[in-house]
């Protein structure tokens, strides 16, 4: 099921718990930030240590755990939960992804406060076993809705096959405060941007391509995890060997002529958080093609995009030297994040509408 629709909700009066891993400038902190700012009352709690590295860097206990279906909860979320329900009753409990919530913690909360509606919002393919746990598998029942940006979770032999009693599919977005174009200085491009550039994590097939890239004359600037293990493969590889994040990350799509959008394969994407927050900073997207960054952006008017390493060559050399073409496209993208309600703001008064029409049971 996938839904879009404008709405008008009374938030003011909407008690909303919300829990996940409230790193800064994560997306998850982006959404807590914009349900406060839409008038709900929002009570947060992490799902991670204050001190846990946003490059995601965890014990061997903890990747042992992990591996097992069982990771460990570092923050006692599940206690705080049960506590925080029994005090206050919230109208939502608000998890994001939710691998370490106990299903007896959602058993709990429906005992003590029946009338609260249990939601999940997950941007990675949780059909997939590397990217779940038993606790959410089991616990999957107890939602009375799971958010999920992965078309092919909503289907009926993934998540609902599992136990979900009400999956819709939702569509990335962009953040108002975060995505947007910047303006950059002499020092931002030669410290941040390039004419080709990627922001990710390392993944083979990211990695033949820019190699392919690289073997054709290409430069390619990389950001991300995973890739220090590819630096030397290439002169005209610059692997700068870490993520980037907040105004850095912003700076870098801006300091960028060509933006490249790869999809994550061990997700099975169709479009990843970057199909949006590229066009949304103004910038000039090349993405891969797929029917759904089809219907988000049209091709050649409001991005651009490619099959193979081949075409993605050709694009990159076009796209070179047709400057003003190039620019027309970025600005075009940018217009059309603004018109299609794909903010966070957008899809949190959306949910939140959908959320309220699903019937109490207390």
């Amino acid at each position: 099921m996938r839904w879009g629709w404008a709405v008008s909700v009374g938030n003011s009066s909407v008690r909303i718990l919300f829990i996940g891993e409230l790193v800064p400038h994560s997306r998850t902190f982006q959404r807590k930030r914009v349900l406060e700012e839409i008038g709900c009352d929002v009570t947060a709690y992490s799902t991670v240590p204050e001190h846990e590295s946003l490059d995601g860097t965890t014990s061997i206990l903890c990747r042992i755990l992990w591996k097992t279906g069982f990771p460990p909860d570092l923050t006692s979320i599940n206690k705080v939960i049960v506590q925080e329900v029994r005090r206050s009753s919230p109208d939502i409990l608000w998890i994001e992804k939710g691998n370490t919530i106990y299903p007896s913690t959602l058993k709990t909360v429906g005992i003590l406060a029946p009338s609260t509606k249990i939601v999940s919002f997950a941007e990675d393919d949780m059909f997939a076993l590397h990217n779940r746990s038993w606790f959410y598998t089991l616990g999957l029942k107890h939602y009375s809705v799971v958010f999920t940006t992965k078309s092919y979770n909503s289907n009926y032999n993934e998540l609902p096959r599992l136990g979900a009693k009400k999956v819709v599919f939702v569509d990335n977005t962009y953040d108002i405060h975060t995505h947007r174009p910047l303006p950059v200085t002499p020092d931002d491009k030669a410290a941040l941007g390039a004419d080709i550039g990627f922001i990710g994590m390392y993944e083979k097939q990211r990695a033949e391509s820019l190699l392919h890239l690289a073997k054709n004359g290409i430069a390619v600037r990389i950001w991300g995890n995973g890739w220090q293990h590819m630096s030397g493969r290439h002169p005209n590889m610059l692997i700068e060997g870490r993520a980037i994040y907040g105004e850095s990350y912003i700076k870098s799509i801006c300091s960028t002529r060509i933006n490249l959008c790869f999809l994550r394969k061990a997700n099975r994407d169709q479009q990843t958080c970057r199909s949006l927050e590229i066009p949304a900073c103004g910038a000039f997207m090349l993405a891969e093609r797929t029917q759904e960054h089809l219907r988000l952006f049209r091709e050649g008017v409001e991005a651009a995009y490619f099959d193979t390493d081949e075409e993605l060559l050709r694009k990159v050399q076009y796209y070179m030297e047709h400057e003003t073409e190039r620019k027309a496209i970025a600005a075009a993208g940018r217009k059309r994040c603004e018109t299609s309600r794909c903010s966070n703001h957008d899809r949190m008064q959306d949910a939140l509408q959908l959320i309220n029409s699903i019937p109490r049971t207390g």
